[in-house]
């Protein structure tokens, strides 16, 4: 009875060490491809400083990109200068389309579709557009009304958020192309040199 007992506590013991290495393992791969979090976008130096510039700086979408600015460690700036790239909102549009509709022809599910321009613009003179869409369907209860419009209305900030995060993401092809400007103007800059 001691013998199985100790048995069983040597396969235990080996269990838990095989499992944290296995664990352990799994962190060091993890961190080692590159992995990041989701909602983290590695945003180049120089646009970790940016001025935001909309024609409605307290509405809901201005509010979702300043969200999404701090949780990728963007500073932002109020009045900046010239040496400051700016992000300028300059439209967003929320369209709805009856997709499908009950019997008494009422809309029983529709389309919203969340349209977002936008620009960088550079210290230089470059402007980079951006462009966001999201698409979601919603279902559209006549008998829930109260509940149908507090579910819009979430349904509605969610695609705002996942615009401000596509714009982000847009932001890491901004600096591709400046640093393919970088090389042409070095390019020709050693080409015309006797």
């Amino acid at each position: 009875m001691l013998k199985n007992l100790v048995k069983s506590v040597v396969e235990n013991n080996l269990r838990l060490r095989i499992l944290t290495l296995l664990l352990g393992l799994a962190v060091l791969v993890t961190a080692g491809c590159g992995f990041h979090l989701r909602g983290t976008t590695q945003v180049p130096k120089k646009l970790q400083t940016l001025q935001l510039s909309t024609s409605d700086p307290y509405g809901p979408l201005a509010r979702a990109v300043r969200q999404q600015l701090r949780l990728n460690d963007v500073k932002i700036i109020d009045y900046g200068d010239a040496s400051i790239p700016i992000l300028k909102l300059l439209s967003s549009n929320e369209n709805k389309e009856t997709v499908s509709i009950f019997q008494d022809g009422k809309s029983a599910e529709r389309l919203l579709v969340l349209n977002v321009d936008a620009q960088i613009l550079m210290p230089d003179g470059s402007i980079y557009p951006l462009q966001a869409r999201v698409d979601r369907s919603f279902f559209d209860n006549p008998l829930e009304a109260l509940a149908k419009d507090a579910e819009n209305e979430l349904v509605q900030q969610e695609m705002r958020e996942q615009a401000a995060h596509q714009l982000m993401r847009q932001l890491l092809t901004v600096h591709s192309a400046e640093l393919l400007k970088a090389k042409e103007k070095q390019k020709m800059a050693a080409t015309q040199k006797p």
